[in-house]
């Protein structure tokens, strides 16, 4: 088989997994539908709301399971587990504490997979990425500059203020791990839930007027962010088994 062939093969093979991966998500499409459709924020707290609201990010863990193996357990998978237990937490107001831990544990687990051998491509960070490193910073501490006042006003302000600073830095690391790994799904994806976050904040803690709609971006912007979280991961390591390949022995 010569290169030509060679190339046209591997172009298939490409084709025919994206079509796999494709379908792999599909039960995640059709939870996060489900959950717009049924939309259970307007209804009381219930199991039933929270297995609806934290189904697409356990789908989303299996589909990437089923691509990565078992070494995704303490990776993405695990993130989107711990994403899932925190959903659930997030259905009851007073339940909020335990949510945000649950999401901070995520965020370390996505961190040390941006971390791993199969991200790591570029080890030398550009002027470019230094400059976006600084923006993350900037931005993540005007967040909780703004926010300060009101946390310092919210019930459990004492666990509140430090803990929404702890999870504030744990997220900015996280996207800024992503910015190292140059992989764009991966990158939009944490830059997105950093959206998704700031927005569910400035709600919760009422540091804006009510939000028409400002829930529905709330979750928008959340399934979005993990679902480009999993496929980078999922076309990181198929990256790195096609390049594995065309190695030297």
């Amino acid at each position: 088989m010569d290169i030509l062939d060679t190339d046209a093969f591997d172009r298939r093979q490409r084709r025919k997994t994206s079509c796999a991966i494709f379908f792999s998500m599909l039960p995640f499409f059709l939870s996060s539908a489900l959950y717009f459709y049924l939309w259970t924020p307007d209804s009381p707290p219930s199991l039933v709301s929270a297995g609806v609201k934290a189904a697409p990010a356990v789908l989303l863990a299996a589909a990437v399971l089923s691509w990565n193996g078992g070494q995704s357990v303490l990776g993405v998978a695990g993130g989107l587990i711990f994403s899932a237990v925190g959903d659930c937490c997030l259905v009851w107001p007073e339940l909020f504490l335990h949510g945000m831990g649950a999401f901070a544990v995520a965020h370390l687990f996505y961190s040390l997979t941006f971390l791993s051998r199969r991200y790591a491509t570029y080890s030398s960070p550009s002027s470019l990425n230094r400059f976006l490193y600084l923006i993350l910073f900037l931005v993540g501490g005007g967040v909780y500059i703004y926010l300060y006042p009101f946390l310092r006003k919210a019930p459990d302000s004492n666990l509140l203020t430090p803990g929404v600073g702890v999870y504030i830095v744990l997220i900015v690391a996280m996207a800024g791990l992503a910015i190292r790994t140059r992989h764009t799904a991966t990158l939009l994806g944490s830059l997105t839930f950093m959206v998704s976050d700031a927005t569910l904040a400035l709600q919760v803690f009422k540091a804006v007027p009510p939000m028409q709609n400002g829930q529905i971006v709330v979750m928008v912007t959340y399934y979005l962010a993990q679902l480009l979280i999993a496929m980078g991961d999922i076309k990181a390591v198929e990256t790195t088994d096609f390049n594995s390949k065309w190695k030297k022995p």
